[in-house]
């Protein structure tokens, strides 16, 4: 199934001059777009002294990063383009497919955001990914499964950062700035 969904975003490649580009730019450069915003959002949180959240979305991307690079090394699958007759739009070198590391950085990016940070910039930021995983797959170098398989890393490191976050520690900790805002002594 997973190369029957490749095979069907990947046949479209090359006949559409215009989403062709469209798709390049996206899965070359878009993610730095991803990371630009989401690097704005940290810095708007931190001139308002909001340290814990940002802290919890660094925790998050550090978590996906590693767990993406666990599963790089646990898996063998090669690249579409390896073992496949594919439309290939951008350069890429040869080597394990999964997770695609684009994908896993965009997603974790957007999660964190959306969880920790900023709902409306964190739903633009996981368009975005979204974005980007596709066009990875019409650019003949990733599988869906490679980027389903990001999402989920990014989705697992958000969600651990977030129960870590309001962990013991966290509740009491939010319970005496409480206690302190009613009694000022």
């Amino acid at each position: 199934m997973n190369y029957q969904i490749f095979e069907v975003l990947n046949a479209e490649a090359g006949r559409w001059p215009l989403i062709d580009d469209l798709m390049r730019f996206s899965a070359l450069y878009l993610v730095f777009l991803v990371f630009s915003i989401g690097g704005a959002v940290v810095v708007h949180a931190l001139t308002r002294r909001r340290i814990r959240p940002v802290v919890s979305l660094a925790s998050g991307l550090v978590l996906a990063f590693l767990l993406g690079q666990i599963l790089n090394h646990a898996s063998h699958e090669q690249r579409p383009f390896q073992s496949h007759a594919v439309h290939q739009l951008i350069a890429h070198s040869p080597g394990v497919s999964m997770p695609s590391d684009h994908a896993t950085a965009a997603f974790a990016v957007a999660f964190g955001v959306l969880v920790f940070l900023s709902r409306r910039a964190g739903l633009a930021l996981t368009a975005m990914a979204l974005l980007i995983g596709v066009a990875r797959v019409w650019c003949g170098v990733h599988y869906p499964g490679d980027i389903l398989a990001a999402a989920i890393i990014a989705a697992l490191a958000t969600l651990t950062a977030y129960v870590v976050s309001r962990g013991p520690s966290a509740a009491s900790q939010e319970e005496s700035l409480t206690l302190a805002r009613r009694d000022p002594r």
